[in-house]
């Protein structure tokens, strides 16, 4: 059923409250990111097959109203092929991203290339200069490629359903959802980036447009173009310090001094504060030496730590993490070491560990005028209203920071290339 009237809206609703189904967004323009784009259509299938298509933006439809689309909530499971996608469009509960499942069980995402029917093809290439070819497609046509994608979401549950990770489908997609609508603001206007989470060791890439925004460079001048969206704002960054070092001390349960990790390592190596960062550094992603596992009692309990993470992998065959739970599984990883295994977790920490702040930081902060608009690896970016204040920089760093674990260095400027130290503003 097309649903293009009220009447076929209620006969819709009264089948969707009954079971579980499948959810497909098709936004106007494929090539817009979502929270620049509309819906074209929503294509829904019943668990046990009825079909149903909820038009807001084609041709050859009577569209329906966009709010209807908040009348979607439903205490069954909703499966689509990507939640964040869905989430742009509207925000609901019991959202199960299936590329996710498919991800957590095989360390691939689920392959939807070459999927497009030839009507998609044929209007793409044909009108590739035009917006919004996606409503211009006869809808039969989105019928067919959306049956296509259900029966391998289908498939991909059926097969994998027992082994669900759900606070990563809803903890950590719905972070990277909301840091993704707040879009970065630079000369041109404001952009948005695109997280992946469907990488080796799941730390997210992030690019759009061309743009890596994960990889901006500090020296070439490509942090420059972006500023505050704010008349009274600055870029505000935090930047965790030394954080792989005190995150692999956490879990080997060494307690460094108060202070500088690298100036507490140094003492070890007898070498000045740069050095000592650039060998712990070398150490930790690389081979550790004999005379360093002797002297350093860092990276004696390191060597041991990789040790047995080694032979808990090759005798389990997988290795959990450690705050959301999910395994890294010996036949989905090739080429592996005991080191290349150690980097994998490294990252693999630090990924679930920024997840976990956000999660406790979104909720006391989206109330304020700011907003985080980067997450880079060791770093949150923020666009920072000065009606705001420094208490709230003060909130954002101490949750960061998580009692004092993991702490940051803040710096702000007009730009992202240009940017002060003012840590010393919060001592």
């Amino acid at each position: 059923m097309i649903v293009e009237n009220s009447v076929q809206l209620e006969e819709f609703k009264q089948t969707y409250d009954t079971e579980d189904c499948i959810l497909i967004p098709i936004q106007c323009d494929d090539n817009k990111h979502s929270v620049n784009d509309e819906l074209s259509l929503l294509y829904v299938q019943m668990w046990g097959g009825k079909e149903f298509i909820l038009p807001f933006n084609h041709s050859e439809t009577m569209n329906l109203d966009i709010k209807n689309l908040y009348k979607l909530s439903s205490k069954h499971k909703l499966y689509t092929y990507d939640r964040k996608i869905l989430n742009h469009f509207v925000k609901l509960n019991n959202v199960v991203d299936v590329n996710l499942i498919h991800y957590m069980n095989t360390s691939n995402p689920l392959d939807l290339e070459k999927i497009d029917t030839n009507a998609h093809n044929f209007l793409n290439m044909k009108y590739y200069k035009k917006e919004n070819i996606n409503t211009i497609v006869p809808v039969m046509k989105h019928l067919e490629k959306c049956r296509t994608i259900s029966k391998i979401l289908k498939d991909t549950v059926e097969k994998y359903n027992q082994y669900v990770n759900m606070s990563y489908n809803d903890e950590v997609l719905d972070n990277l959802s909301y840091i993704e609508q707040n879009g970065i603001h630079s000369t041109e206007g404001v952009v948005h980036s695109e997280y992946n989470i469907y990488t080796s060791t799941g730390r997210p890439s992030n690019r759009f447009g061309g743009t890596n925004f994960a990889a901006l460079n500090k020296k070439d001048g490509s942090r420059k173009p972006y500023v505050s969206r704010f008349k009274n704002g600055v870029l505000v960054e935090m930047d965790f310090d030394a954080y792989h070092l005190r995150l692999i001390a956490d879990k080997i349960d060494y307690d460094f001094p108060t202070g500088s990790v690298h100036e507490h390592m140094a003492e070890f190596y007898g070498v000045e504060y740069e050095e000592a960062k650039k060998l712990s550094f070398q150490y930790l992603y690389g081979f550790i030496p004999h005379d360093v596992v002797q002297m350093n009692p860092y990276f004696s309990k390191v060597h041991d730590y990789i040790e047995g993470l080694w032979k808990e992998y090759n005798l389990k065959e997988f290795i959990v993490s450690d705050i959301y739970n999910r395994r890294l599984y010996k036949k989905n990883l090739s080429d592996m070491n005991a080191n290349k295994l150690f980097n994998y977790t490294i990252q693999l920490m630090e990924t679930e560990n920024n997840m976990r702040a956000l999660t406790r930081l979104i909720p006391k902060i989206e109330e304020y005028k700011s907003k985080l608009i980067l997450y880079s690896y060791d770093s949150f970016l923020l666009d920072f209203n000065m009606e705001d204040g420094l208490d709230y920089l003060k909130k954002v760093k101490e949750i960061l920071e998580q009692d004092g674990k993991y702490p940051v260095k803040v710096s702000w400027g007009l730009n992202y290339h240009e940017m002060k130290d003012i840590t010393e503003k919060f001592i």
